[in-house]
């Protein structure tokens, strides 16, 4: 295997995790509500994965599990909004902090244990296709369906029904109740569905990117997560462009380790000021008029705009 070849493979590897995350993050955002909670429910989503998959041999029990912990956690955020009148950027901060304490205290006899993991799946004669064949049909489970999410969070919100209505809840919630929509309803739905995805992108990351588990695991990915949703224009497409663009630094940010020895403790942490940097770059450039001449195809890359009513409560009427 040719060494490019090996690092595509291991690209798509290590975005499998971030890429549900942000998809899940994009559908709940595009519906005007922000988890701010990120961080703290991949700790917990990646603990329960991995404990419940340590305890029933079952992996797949465990990936299940996590995302309906991540559910759990959408559905306090969105009802203590929706129904006690509570500032949703506060309760997932809030979240954010009391999950992370949680998962160190119960994860404490979790730690550094081995546990099942989800098989290699090779799909014949596919996986034999150069460069793409071993990177998306010779992978387990988690990366097939990290994959398959991405065009399919597309249709739903563009080409759908209930995607249209979710997206005209995040714009404008009161023209959308005007019309008969329910708008709490639709958040909670986007908001709970969104949550499930994180879940499993928690699970991902103890199961298969990040095997095992540690305390604080999944620390800062949750920021970065966020930030990445920012990047991709609240559109899932763009979003998976810069989680894998974000899986490239972390390789970049590996090779660098066994050349520079003595910047060990350092180099990890490449990957998260790059993407910072990145992320500012295009937000002053979709503020500038400049982006309106780019030719379509740059525009996947670039453009993008908030909804309208994102993290702002539901008038009551």
């Amino acid at each position: 295997m040719l060494p490019f070849e090996q690092s595509f493979i291991t690209i798509i590897s290590l975005s499998t995790p971030i890429v549900l995350v942000v998809v899940g993050e994009t559908i709940t955002e595009k519906s005007g509500v922000i988890n701010l909670s990120l961080e703290g429910t991949l700790l917990i989503t990646a603990l329960t994965a991995f404990a419940v998959s340590v305890m029933t041999g079952n992996p797949v029990l465990g990936f299940l599990c996590a995302g309906l912990v991540g559910s759990l956690v959408a559905l306090v955020i969105i009802l203590c909004d929706t129904k006690l009148g509570i500032n949703q950027i506060a309760v997932g901060f809030i979240l954010t902090i009391f999950l992370g304490k949680l998962s160190s205290f119960l994860g404490r006899e979790f730690v550094r244990i081995p546990g099942p993991y989800f098989p290699r799946l090779s799909i014949p004669i596919l996986k034999d296709i150069p460069y793409i064949g071993p990177s998306i049909f010779d992978q387990n489970i988690l990366v097939f369906i990290s994959l398959l999410l991405i065009p399919l969070t597309w249709f739903f919100l563009e080409k759908t029904r209930f995607g249209l209505i979710v997206r005209s809840v995040g714009e404008n919630p009161d023209s959308a109740q005007n019309r008969g929509i329910n708008p709490e309803k639709i958040r909670l739905l986007a908001t709970v569905i969104g949550g499930l995805i994180i879940g499993f992108g928690g699970a991902a990351f103890s199961l298969h990117a990040k095997f095992g588990w540690s305390e604080n695991h999944t620390g800062n990915y949750g920021w970065i997560c966020l930030a990445i949703v920012i990047f991709g224009g609240w559109n899932p497409v763009r979003a998976a462009i810069g989680a894998y663009s974000f899986g490239a630094f972390q390789l970049i940010a590996l090779k660098l380790q066994s050349v520079a020895l003595g910047l060990t403790q350092v180099l990890p942490l490449i990957p998260f000021p790059l993407m910072i940097l990145t992320l500012i770059f295009i937000q002053r450039f979709n503020r500038s008029k400049n982006n309106k001449e780019l030719p379509g195809l740059l525009k996947i890359f670039f453009g993008g705009q908030e909804p309208e009513s994102l993290g702002k409560p539901i008038e009551k009427k």
